[in-house]
């Protein structure tokens, strides 16, 4: 017989007792053992007294829950076997069960913004925001004691990991595959707690004042070098053209002469006060002859 108690104390005492794996993760279960003589006289004690109050005692014993949310009860510090309670009514013991209404809708909570070191040793400050859900009450109640300042901090832990692993170029325009990274991260960690994590985003990356003066001088200095080379490329094709339009202009005297007529025309139509005397091209032609023959009989 002592031996048979002293097995039980060791099940009872062992750190893993009540909690098993499966394919989902750890889940808690209750225990089965029995709650012994003490707790079976209290249980008929308020048996009778529901029996004995009745109908009044039904205002303690009927507790209503929304739809999404679900009741884990307690009795006499044991988990009661089913599982959760809910949606709807549901009935408790007074005296004996205690009971905590968990929330299955999706909460969103703000990671304060973190300092991180990236790999490239630039100190960026980083906030993200995260959405996560209750997926087993049961497990969110007997694991863990707080679920949501245990998700918070975990949050801001794991900001700090993944941010620490890339650089700033990564950084800025990788966001979202560190959000899918951060969520996968706390999914797995935050499983044995019934929560499930849907959503990760990155808010804000806040750089300093220096680094961002010093990026803006760089992006600056590459437009205005960007600028000066299409400016070049663009006087480049100019003369081009100019010497294909010389040599069209050289095989035909006559479209020197138009091309006159036309900057006079524009002239006289952008600049009305100005008066023009028109020279005949061949004027000019006659004294370059003149001239060229001069010169030829100095030399």
């Amino acid at each position: 017989m002592t031996r048979t108690m002293d097995y039980y104390e060791k099940q009872n005492n062992h750190p893993n007792h009540g909690v098993h794996n499966t394919d989902v993760g750890v889940s808690y279960t209750p225990s089965t053992d029995s709650p012994g003589l003490c707790a079976f006289i209290l249980t008929i004690i308020s048996y009778l007294l529901i029996i004995a109050t009745f109908p009044f005692s039904l205002c303690l014993c009927v507790k209503v829950v929304q739809e999404y949310e679900r009741a884990v009860i307690f009795r006499l510090g044991r988990l009661l076997k089913g599982g959760a309670k809910g949606p709807g009514i549901f009935f408790i013991v007074p005296c004996i069960d205690s009971y905590r209404k968990v929330d299955l809708r999706t909460v969103s909570f703000d990671v304060p913004p973190q300092e991180v070191l990236s790999r490239d040793s630039v100190t960026v400050a980083v906030d993200a925001v995260v959405y996560y859900k209750i997926f087993r009450p049961v497990d969110s109640v007997a694991v863990v004691a707080d679920y949501s300042h245990s998700t918070r901090l975990l949050a801001a832990t794991t900001l700090r990991n993944v941010l620490g692993t890339r650089n700033l170029a990564e950084i800025l325009s990788e966001r979202e595959s560190i959000s899918a990274t951060m969520q996968s991260s706390l999914d797995d960690a935050t499983d044995p707690w019934g929560v499930k994590v849907e959503r990760v985003e990155i808010k804000d990356v806040r750089l300093p004042v220096q680094l961002q003066r010093a990026m803006a001088a760089e992006a600056e200095a590459a437009r205005e070098a960007r600028a000066k080379v299409i400016a070049a490329e663009g006087e480049q094709r100019a003369s081009r053209a100019l010497k294909e339009a010389a040599e069209v202009i050289n095989e035909s005297p006559a479209a020197l002469q138009l091309r006159y007529l036309q900057t006079l025309g524009q002239i006289s139509s952008e600049n009305n006060s100005t008066i023009i005397f028109p020279l005949p091209i061949d004027i000019l032609t006659h004294f370059l002859r003149k001239n060229n023959t001069e010169s030829k009989e100095d030399d």
